[in-house]
């Protein structure tokens, strides 16, 4: 086993933790560590400061505002899958957070840390994009936010900190399936939906390279009907190359296993509906 050497702070404030990190480029934000720790130990990440963010309350809580929910970002992936306003409002991501590790995984894992890790490896990801969520960050040149997609492209920014997840309104009609990785319950194939006026709005990570959109499907299936039949189809017609075959699986069994996941999340979103 490897385990590089570190420096460890704990700050006391955010703004604190942020002077920090711009002081020392490549030092790491520790949260839940369930993706950091391990990277630490196989040599995978060679951080030389570990910023530990974990007791800071102004990072924790969801509440409801008048744009829809605020989830803090060191909110646990347990916490996540159990809040009644978070089952209520936002399905796919209680769902998402459900089906993410084990119990030991979810009580440490955060949802700032799901996010961030983003790739193909985690599930929180494609429940935010399927909802329109927006990340707060707050880093050098202040607070902004990113879309929930965008971050997907772009990873964190350097030196800045994720502080919440902020999800619209109106997420009612939404579900979350994965088909997991066996040996590593990472998603084989994991799809979140969510059904708004304009048509659906799906996601798809594991079997692709991110976690991303597939619009071509949203257009083909904007006029309905969700049917299993139609689903299947507008997944055929997508490019071959959005699936990225691994694990002894193809890119044509994983597009076609991306639209039986995705035909069932429909199915339950309308139920919910």
């Amino acid at each position: 086993m490897i385990l590089t050497e570190f420096d460890y702070v704990r700050p006391v404030a955010l703004d604190e933790a942020l002077t920090l990190l711009a002081g020392a480029p490549g030092a790491r934000v520790l949260a839940g560590g369930q993706s950091l720790l391990p990277d630490l130990c196989s040599g995978a990440d060679r951080a030389r400061l570990l910023v530990d963010v974990r007791h800071l309350e102004e990072l924790r809580g969801i509440a409801r505002t008048a744009d829809g929910l605020r989830i803090g970002a060191l909110t646990t992936l347990a916490e996540l899958a159990a809040h009644p306003l978070v089952s209520a409002e936002a399905p796919e991501l209680a769902a998402a957070a459900r089906a993410n590790g084990d119990p030991q995984v979810r009580n440490l894992g955060t949802a700032g840390g799901n996010l961030a890790a983003g790739g193909r490896a985690t599930d929180l990801p494609v429940a935010a994009i399927a909802a329109g969520a927006v990340v707060e960050l707050a880093g050098p040149a202040g607070r902004s936010t990113l879309p929930a997609e965008r971050l997907a492209v772009s990873g964190v920014p350097d030196g800045a900190v994720i502080t919440a997840l902020l999800l619209p309104p109106g997420g009612r009609a939404a579900a979350f399936e994965k088909a997991p990785d066996r040996a590593t319950r990472y998603p084989l194939c994991a799809v979140a939906v969510r059904i708004t006026p304009d048509g659906p709005r799906i996601a798809v990570t594991g079997a692709t390279a991110r976690a991303l959109r597939p619009r071509g499907v949203e257009e083909r299936l904007r006029e309905g009907p969700y049917t299993a039949d139609t689903v299947l189809a507008a997944f055929r017609a997508e490019p071959r190359e959005l699936f990225v075959p691994g694990r002894g699986t193809s890119a044509e069994y994983l597009g076609h296993l991306a639209g039986v996941l995705t035909a069932r999340a429909l199915a339950r979103a309308q139920a919910l509906a």
